[in-house]
């Protein structure tokens, strides 16, 4: 984490969904020129083994349910599960394509489209695997007053990053996706080439071609 990273809240407004209601709170930064958002339901302020999901930003799956990846059904079902237990947050970091930006990503699909997979398509960009950081995250769960918290996600570096943030990762809450044909390969790479732990039945319907 930068020694001068300074994160504010900038302001919160309540925003009823159809899983139920949720404050809305928009963070500002002296990193960069990108607002960053808390979701949080319920009283978590001082409050331990909070559900936590730290979501990057993905247009095409967020916004146009996108079938090439996951992101979409993942916020989807993250709020979903904190509101069965009326408590948590979902942080969302404007990290589009895993930190490249909508355009590279786009550019990205073309070259998955022509049979890269999405690591390999990234890296002729230029860019790295995976270009995600979560120092701001961490200072907005400092921010919210969580002391620790259970994290929804099946990406091993995200834990370990967080970790080393000094966040304390209680557990592990896994998140299942739909596999589609659209989506196979990508969710098999992210298994096979940067560790995402998925259920193994996922797995399973991936390789034998059950989509």
């Amino acid at each position: 984490m930068a020694d001068n990273l300074l994160v504010t809240k900038a302001t919160c407004a309540r925003i009823p969904t159809s899983d139920g209601e949720f404050q809305l709170c928009v963070y500002e930064n002296n990193q960069d020129d990108k607002e960053h958002m808390a979701i949080v339901m319920g009283d978590v302020f001082d409050d331990e083994d909070v559900l936590v999901r730290i979501h990057s930003e993905c247009f095409t799956g967020d916004v146009l349910g996108s079938r090439r990846c996951d992101c979409g059904e993942q916020l989807q079902r993250a709020m979903e599960l904190i509101s069965s237990e009326q408590r948590g947050v979902v942080i969302y970091m404007r990290q589009e394509g895993r930190g490249i930006g909508l355009k590279e990503k786009l550019r990205a699909y073309n070259l998955q489209d022509g049979g890269l997979d999405t690591v390999d398509a990234n890296l002729v960009l230029g860019h790295k695997a995976d270009a995600r950081h979560y120092d701001i995250a961490a200072k907005i769960l400092e921010d919210l007053g969580i002391k620790s918290v259970r994290l929804i996600t099946n990406n091993p570096d995200k834990i370990t990053e967080l970790c080393s943030l000094g966040v304390d990762v209680k557990e592990r809450v896994s998140i299942e996706s739909t596999v589609y044909p659209d989506n196979a390969a990508y969710l098999l790479t992210k298994v096979q080439r940067m560790n995402h732990m998925l259920d193994p039945r996922l797995l399973t319907s991936m390789l034998v071609g059950k989509f």
